[in-house]
């Protein structure tokens, strides 16, 4: 079991990132990492909506689906709605609580509801049989892995802002190219002998 939570993990975060590996969630990722605090902001809630949407997809889903024997046409329904009731709710406390963060990270928020990365970690938990714990832990990890992708490249970008680099990659050309830069190097973690 432990090596189980392990493969999940580290293949949640480095081998198949989300934003990286299987391109998901390319919206918020390139939209929010211009500055560090808003990136990290956006990486707390992604890791709390994926989280719960995980675990409480699973739940549905073994509980609700599968017995009315709906599953095959209804998950994507429910899960999207799990999502939207979960972004609602991070909405709420972030405009109560850190009105700033809120502001900042403006319409890309509301966007984590039809953020595919949250959509797919919970998608891929049912696809690949995953046990409560494990689809969890994968949806935390997923979270994390988003997490470490988006500080990393929010890291870059704002030290762009003082590069020197040629008139033809100024504005979004560079973020881009240095977003296919990560990927490349995200690509070398395949490499890597996971057993899943």
């Amino acid at each position: 079991m432990f090596a189980s939570i392990v493969t999940i993990s580290l293949a949640a975060i480095l081998t198949n990132n989300f934003i990286f590996s299987q391109f998901l969630g390319i919206c918020p990722f390139l939209g929010v990492s211009n500055k560090m605090s808003t990136a990290t902001g956006m990486s707390v809630a992604v890791i709390f909506v994926m989280t719960m949407a995980s675990a409480i997809c699973w739940v549905i889903n073994e509980f609700l689906l599968i017995p009315f024997g709906v599953a095959g046409f209804m998950q994507t329904v429910a899960y999207i709605l799990v999502i939207a009731v979960l972004v609602q709710f991070v909405e709420m406390f972030l405009k109560k609580a850190i009105p700033a963060l809120y502001s900042a990270m403006g319409i890309f928020l509301p966007l984590i509801t039809t953020n595919c990365a949250v959509l797919g970690v919970v998608l891929l938990n049912t696809q690949n049989n995953y046990n409560f714990l494990e689809s969890v832990i994968d949806g935390f990890t997923g979270g994390i892995g988003f997490t470490v992708a988006i500080v990393l490249f929010a890291s870059v970008r704002e030290r762009l802002e003082f590069a020197d680099y040629p008139k033809a990659f100024e504005g979004f050309a560079i973020c881009l190219v240095t977003a296919a830069l990560f990927a490349l190097a995200f690509m070398g973690f395949s490499g890597m002998k996971i057993p899943v």
